[in-house]
C-alpha cells in the first residue's frame, strides 16, 4: 500500500469519524448521569440545520471562520432541543426511550418544515460557500512519515473532536463536576444526601449531550454533505450512540469507537482504490457501517456496563 493511499485512508477517516466524536461525547455525558438519550440522531439534525442556515446567513460576514462559528450555532441548537428531553424525563419523569424517540421523530418532520419556510418552498438547503474542506498542519506535517500521513490535507474538526474526548475524560474523572456527575447516575439517592443537586447534574449532563450532538451535526453538514436535507444526519446518531455503548460510557472509548466506525464508513468511499476489497459490490461497502452498528448494538451492549441508575426516573421523596 502506497503512503498517498495511506494518507488518503487515513484523511477519510477522519473526516468520516468527527461528527460521530462529538456526538459520542455527548451522549457519555448525559448516559453518565442517568438519563438515556437516543435522542441524538435527532439532535444532530437540528444542529446540521441551525449550522447551514448560520452559514448561508453568515459567510459573507465572517468568510473563512463561519464553519467555526456555524459549529456554535448548531451546538446552541442542540441545547435547546435537549432541554426538551430532559424536562421530559427529569421533570415529567417520562420514559426515557419514548422521549428520545419523540425527539428523533421531531427534528427531521421540523427541519423539512423550516427549510420550506425559509428557502422558498425548497426541500433542501442551497450549498454552502464556507466549508471546513481539508486542513494541514505546519510544522507537524513535515514530520518524516507520519506528518504526511496525519496532519496533512486532514479534519481539523476531526482532531479538535479529539481534544475534546481528552479534555471531557479529565472533566468526568479528574474534576468535583465530573465526580457528581457519575455519582448521579449510579445512586441519585446517595448523591442526593451529600447536597448534590440530582435534577441539576441530569440537566447538565443531558444539556451537554444535546450541545455536542448538536456539533456533530454541524461538523457532518459543514464537512460532508454541504447542506441540509431530511438525509443529511441519516443514522449518525445511532452510530454515534453505538460508538459510546461501544466505548463502555467512556470519552477516549467512545472517540476510538467512532474512528472505528468512520473508517468503514470510509471503506464505502474508497473501497474501490484499496486493494483485496476492490473487487467487493460497493452496495455491500455502503452497508457495512450500518451492519456493524446493528452488531455492537446487540452484541456488546449486555457485556458493556452503563451506569447503575442509568433510564432510572428519580424521585426526590424515595
Amino acid at each position: 500500500m502506497s503512503i498517498n493511499l495511506l494518507t488518503l485512508i487515513v484523511s477519510s477517516t477522519l473526516v468520516y469519524s468527527a461528527p460521530l466524536i462529538f456526538t459520542a461525547i455527548g451522549g457519555v455525558f448525559s448516559e453518565r448521569s442517568g438519563v438515556v438519550n437516543v435522542g441524538l440522531e435527532g439532535i444532530m439534525v437540528i444542529g446540521a440545520l441551525s449550522s447551514v442556515v448560520f452559514n448561508l446567513s453568515f459567510a459573507d460576514q465572517f468568510g473563512s471562520i463561519t464553519p467555526w462559528l456555524a459549529l456554535l450555532a448548531g451546538g446552541v441548537a442542540g441545547i435547546l432541543l435537549s432541554a426538551i428531553h430532559a424536562l421530559a424525563t427529569v421533570n415529567l419523569r417520562s420514559d426515557h426511550i419514548i422521549s428520545g424517540t419523540v425527539i428523533n421523530l421531531i427534528a427531521p418532520a421540523l427541519g423539512v418544515f423550516l427549510v420550506r419556510v425559509l428557502f422558498d418552498g425548497r426541500g433542501e438547503t442551497p450549498s454552502i460557500r464556507e466549508s471546513f474542506g481539508y486542513a494541514t498542519f505546519p510544522i507537524l506535517s513535515d514530520i518524516p512519515f507520519i506528518g504526511p500521513i496525519f496532519f496533512k490535507a486532514t479534519s481539523a474538526p476531526a482532531y479538535a473532536g479529539i481534544i475534546l474526548a481528552g479534555i471531557a475524560w479529565f472533566v468526568l474523572f479528574k474534576t468535583p463536576f465530573g465526580l457528581r456527575l457519575r455519582s448521579v447516575g449510579e445512586h441519585p439517592q446517595a448523591a442526593d444526601t451529600l447536597g448534590i443537586n440530582v435534577y441539576g447534574m441530569k440537566y447538565a449532563g443531558v444539556l451537554l449531550s444535546g450541545f455536542f450532538g448538536g456539533l456533530g451535526g454541524a461538523v457532518l453538514a459543514n464537512t460532508i454533505t454541504l447542506n441540509f436535507s431530511v438525509s443529511t444526519v441519516a443514522g449518525q446518531g445511532f452510530m454515534a450512540m453505538a460508538a459510546m455503548i461501544f466505548g463502555k460510557y467512556n470519552p477516549l472509548g467512545a472517540m476510538g469507537a467512532a474512528i472505528f466506525f468512520g473508517f468503514a464508513q470510509s471503506l464505502a468511499v474508497l473501497g474501490s482504490r484499496i486493494p483485496l476489497i476492490d473487487s467487493i459490490p460497493s452496495v455491500y461497502l455502503q452497508i457495512a457501517p450500518y451492519l456493524i452498528t446493528i452488531i455492537v448494538l446487540v452484541g456488546v451492549v449486555g457485556q458493556s456496563r452503563g451506569p447503575a441508575a442509568n433510564g432510572i426516573t428519580y424521585v426526590k421523596s424515595k
